[in-house]
């Protein structure tokens, strides 16, 4: 045990250390990284059209240059055309000071209010906190004079011979970064385009032969995600940033064009983007106009656009999301930003789809999957259980109801209150579940099932008033206390809004069950078991019932154990059909109900789908 437990905890060493190390790697690495992210995306970009020009008879790198030239061409034509209006804007700034000045002074606080008193006082303190060094310096008159009596010494540097490389660098000045990055974007790409089935069966290979169809799907999965995902994501930004240049346009906005390329870019950083794509020529609107309602107009066609296609476009085309939950967008985006900078923003989305494609297909990674996605940790039983476990009846009560919504309340019986009966008898039979808890469980249970049978009463008289329903007496009984009387009521309750006249027995002594059932002249008898310990009991109670009621129709279900294991373990003296679900046992209860009368009386019953 001990060895297991230091194991344990050196796996999880090595994980951290191997996280720190990756992180660490892509930061300090980032210089290759980004370009090789940027040409991993553009790949998964650009494939759809290679394969296309592929079809036509195109060879495969003339294909790959064809698409890349007109692609980088077209980014090149738009970067231009960009940097040229903001070298306009800049060169307009000081046209549009006077106006700026006017609607600065319009937004100042009135004299003598509360706000214009705080923010003098706070001015006046600041400006004496910053005056305070100079009042230190001149207290110390011989540092002063040593001040004053120093010379600088001149000092002589060799001037370093200067190479092609270098002079290139100081005639593009800031622009030589971003164009050494754009050059090794497209070397990646055009090997990636070129090579992509060598690069593929490498990676398969790197994830051993055990691994080839995991690493197939992953691949695939990935391809046919990341594709659709930013081909559909380009379309829509572009017609975003097209329709609200066009929008600007008329509004009067100067450079609209620009406008509508910032906003087709930033549209790609979650959540920031779009907002920092509104206010950009909203504030140009204010510089130029002497109003308001320029900037109101065009911030109300942001606003009109974005709504249609947040809530209808995007969901049409890409279901609205692309499998990463909210949170894990926000924390991921920020992740990328830090160690990558503006990069990482717009390349957040797709490395964040590679990571949950991995971890859908690695089983190593699957923790990916689960601290990304967006796709449900806990199925809805599991929910349901884990807050009554905490205790919380409100939020379980919540989760029922939210099913109810969408689904029948023979779904919700089958798919989320009997399943969590079953784990809470498991946990009990394994004492995980202690007596005071297993109490609250069951007791939370059985009032949200007797709230929800006063709800549906009305439905369950309206289909009993049916003629031509059978009036045949149902009983319902559990083989042991707890959880089997809780199954019992449900199944009444179901069996009364399909019209039948069913009545749930609690559980008790066999002798006494049977007697009450000779009392009512019941006809077909429904065993509920639910822990596979209570199998013994449910045998007993069946051969009690044929013994006393040679024609009684038996349905048992065996809620935990499969039915092959339930007919071996209820053995050849207990004839009886076997269910596994409520509806299940609906559905065999409304075939019995419907067998000629001459069935029912006979001294051998004839059960559908008799199990012996």
């Amino acid at each position: 045990m001990a060895r297991s437990k230091d194991a344990t905890a050196s796996s999880k060493s090595l994980v951290l250390i191997a996280f720190v190390l990756a992180i660490a790697t892509l930061y300090f690495g980032r210089q290759i990284f980004i370009p090789l992210a940027l040409a991993f995306v553009l790949g998964f970009l650009l494939t759809p059209f290679v394969t296309l020009l592929q079809k036509l008879r195109f060879g495969r790198v003339p294909a790959v240059l064809t698409v890349l030239v007109l692609s980088f061409a077209l980014i090149g034509a738009m970067t231009w055309s960009v940097a040229a209006q903001l070298v306009e804007i800049m060169v307009q700034l000081p046209d549009y000071k006077d106006n700026l000045d006017a609607k600065i002074q319009a937004l100042h606080t009135a004299k003598g209010s509360n706000l214009s008193k705080a923010t003098d006082t706070l001015r006046d303190l600041n400006k004496e906190l910053a005056d305070l060094p100079g009042q230190i310096s001149s207290s110390h008159p011989l540092d002063s004079r040593a001040a004053r009596t120093a010379r600088p010494v001149a000092v002589q540097v060799a001037q370093p011979t200067s190479n092609l490389v270098e002079d290139l660098r100081a005639l593009l000045g800031p622009l030589a970064g971003p164009i050494e990055t754009a050059a090794i974007v497209v070397i990646f790409t055009l090997f990636m385009l070129v090579n992509r089935e060598d690069l593929r069966n490498r990676a398969i290979r790197l994830a051993g032969h055990g691994q080839i169809h995991a690493m197939t799907q992953a691949l695939d999965d990935a391809a046919r995600r990341l594709s659709r995902y930013l081909l559909l994501q380009c379309l829509v930004n572009a017609v975003y940033g097209l329709v609200f240049g066009v929008g600007l346009y008329f509004v009067g906005v100067p450079h609209a064009l620009l406008w509508g390329v910032f906003t087709g870019v930033l549209r790609f950083v979650p959540y920031i983007g779009t907002l920092i794509a509104a206010l950009l020529p909203v504030a140009m609107a204010l510089a130029v106009f002497p109003g308001w309602h320029h900037a109101a107009i065009a911030f109300g066609i942001f606003v009109v656009l974005e709504m249609v296609v947040s809530n209808f476009v995007e969901p049409l085309l890409y279901g609205a999301h692309t499998g990463i939950s909210s949170l894990a967008i926000l924390v991921t985006t920020v992740f990328w930003a830090t160690i990558w900078g503006p990069v990482g923003l717009i390349l957040s989305t797709p490395l964040t789809v590679c990571l949950i494609v991995l971890g859908r297909h690695v089983p190593h990674l699957s923790f990916l999957e689960v601290v990304l996605g967006d796709e449900p940790v806990l199925l809805p039983e599991q929910c349901f259980y884990q807050r009554l476990l905490a205790l919380d009846q409100e939020e379980a009560r919540t989760i029922a109801e939210a099913h109810l919504k969408a689904n029948s309340l023979e779904s919700l019986y089958d798919l989320v209150i009997l399943p969590t009966l079953k784990l809470a008898e498991q946990d009990h039979h394994r004492e995980h579940l202690d007596d005071s808890k297993r109490r609250f469980v069951l007791r939370s249970v059985k009032e949200l099932i007797e709230d929800l049978g006063g709800e549906y009463a009305e439905a369950a008289q309206a289909a009993s008033a049916i003629d031509d329903v059978p009036k045949i007496p149902i009983a319902c009984i559990a083989a042991t206390p707890g959880e089997d009387d809780l199954v019992a009521i449900m199944l009444a309750q179901l069996l009364r809004q399909a019209g039948l006249a069913s009545r749930e027995f609690r559980s008790g002594s066999i002798d006494r069950m049977v007697q009450s059932i000779l009392r009512t002249d019941s006809k077909i008898v429904c065993v509920s078991s639910i822990s596979p310990s209570s199998v013994a009991e449910a045998r007993i109670l069946c051969r009690r019932l044929r013994a006393n009621i040679p024609d009684v129709q038996i349905v048992t279900g065996f809620w935990s154990l499969e039915s092959n294991t339930a007919q071996q373990r209820l053995g050849q003296g207990c004839l009886s059909t076997l269910v596994s679900t409520l509806s299940e046992a609906v559905s065999q209860v409304r075939q019995l109900t419907n067998l000629p009368d001459a069935a029912k009386t006979s001294s051998e019953p004839q059960v559908p789908n008799l199990t012996v």
